[in-house]
């Protein structure tokens, strides 16, 4: 099967849609079907481009396979809704110049949470005269309302009718929470339609493993219990709460052998790295970020892994895929995201959830942890024991499902 897939994130980006769809399209590839991926230059978080690439109109590159086209955006850091937009807009406006241009597929297939990727995959449906699906990663329109557009304005209105226009068009949909699949049915799209592939986790990559000594001795952190961060520093995430948990932390003595350890980047990290200092937190480190090959040796200095997301309800139907990760690395959880990723958490027993913006929660959930070693032991044993759940092949293949039932054609 030839399959042409839009995606705005793609390695050697590292954040979760690039990932996503490498281990998914890699495992197509190798199981014998051509994939042509239409991107933009890799920028993502710092708005930079990567060392050895330049935002041309058009480039390619074939990579473990897959063939790679990549088009001229607009890059700007993800410092505000404007900037982005232009950046989303940009890419939207050149995948759909380039859609003539491309091999005619058998399926096309469109992945949010980057809205107008949707938009140029509809496109190249019409121009190719192919079916299309449609991958929801996130409630676009409502989640840039998260992080400030006022529901009330005409550009939102006007965004959530080109979104259900979009789901009405697709022949699939893949959603990736069921949360996602009820709102979408309560909203009239059939739910026969819709299949649910959540995310998971790539276990060539992420298996439970010792602390990496050398790692450990440079960062500083012997004879220390490190909760920590890892994963964008974005205006979604609200970090300040780790910074003021890490604050509160320094004024208990039963935990001054705790560090709040942040890897990663993103819009916010010079201002939370600023607040540290002026607020003296020497129980907390910032990294930056870190090579996508080179991240479960940071998450093996980890004790236990902190997710968190804003306060607001949008971030109830998301479950964050770097839950799926510590779940292949056995490592307990303190989930500040309330919902479906919580209900999961609970169910499996893999870690302790905790109101989302509330610091005095997350210190109460860490010296817990801290302090009774048996539990830590029992999280992580469920962790463990819970990640074949999730398989990143097992997901690879439901998905190359749902495109035979997209296509029509039947995957051998």
């Amino acid at each position: 099967m030839k399959i042409l897939f839009f995606t705005d994130n793609f390695p050697p980006e590292s954040n979760a849609p690039a990932s996503r769809t490498f281990e998914h399209v890699v495992r197509w590839v190798r199981s014998g079907h051509e994939v042509t991926i239409v991107t933009c230059a890799p920028n993502f978080p710092q708005g930079k481009l990567f060392a050895g690439y330049r935002n041309k109109l058009w480039q390619t590159e074939v990579m473990d396979g897959i063939r790679v086209v990549r088009l001229w955006s607009y890059i700007a850091p993800n410092s505000g809704v404007f900037k982005r937009t232009l950046d989303y807009l940009s890419f939207m406006i050149a995948a759909m110049i380039a859609a003539p241009f491309l091999a005619r597929p058998d399926v096309i297939v469109g992945t949010s949470p980057q809205f107008f990727t949707l938009v140029a995959a509809r496109w190249a449906s019409f121009v190719k005269r192919r079916p299309w699906m449609l991958e929801l990663r996130d409630i676009w329109p409502e989640s840039i309302k998260a992080v400030g557009l006022s529901q009330s304005s005409a550009l939102f209105r006007a965004l959530q009718r080109l979104e259900m226009s979009l789901y009405r068009s697709a022949s699939r949909i893949v959603v990736v929470t069921h949360s996602f699949k009820r709102i979408l049915v309560q909203r009239g799209i059939p739910g026969d339609k819709i299949a649910v592939v959540t995310n998971g986790v790539d276990f060539s990559r992420y298996q439970p493993r010792a602390k990496d000594p050398e790692l450990v001795r440079d960062l500083n952190l012997e004879d220390r219990f490190v909760a920590g961060y890892v994963g964008t520093h974005g205006m979604a995430h609200a970090l300040e709460t780790l910074l003021s948990a890490a604050q509160k932390m320094q004024a208990r003595a039963d935990l001054r052998d705790v560090v709040i350890l942040f890897v990663g980047d993103g819009a916010r990290r010079a201002e939370l790295e600023a607040m540290a200092a002026k607020n003296r937190l020497d129980n907390v480190r910032f990294l930056g970020p870190v090579p996508k090959e080179a991240v479960a040796r940071f998450w093996s200095v980890l004790d236990v892994s902190i997710i968190h997301l804003k306060n607001t309800e949008l971030f109830t139907t998301t479950i964050p895929s770097k839950l799926f990760e510590c779940m292949g690395m056995g490592l307990p959880v303190l989930l500040g995201v309330a919902g479906e990723a919580q209900e999961m958490v609970e169910r499996h027993e893999i870690g302790l959830p905790f109101p989302p913006e509330d610091a005095e929660s997350l210190v109460e959930g860490i010296a817990t942890l801290f302090s009774d070693k048996e539990l830590m032991e029992r999280l992580r044993a469920n962790a463990t024991n819970t990640a074949p759940d999730y398989d990143r092949g097992r997901l690879a293949e439901r998905m190359l499902r749902e495109l035979e039932a997209a296509s029509g054609h039947r995957v051998v």
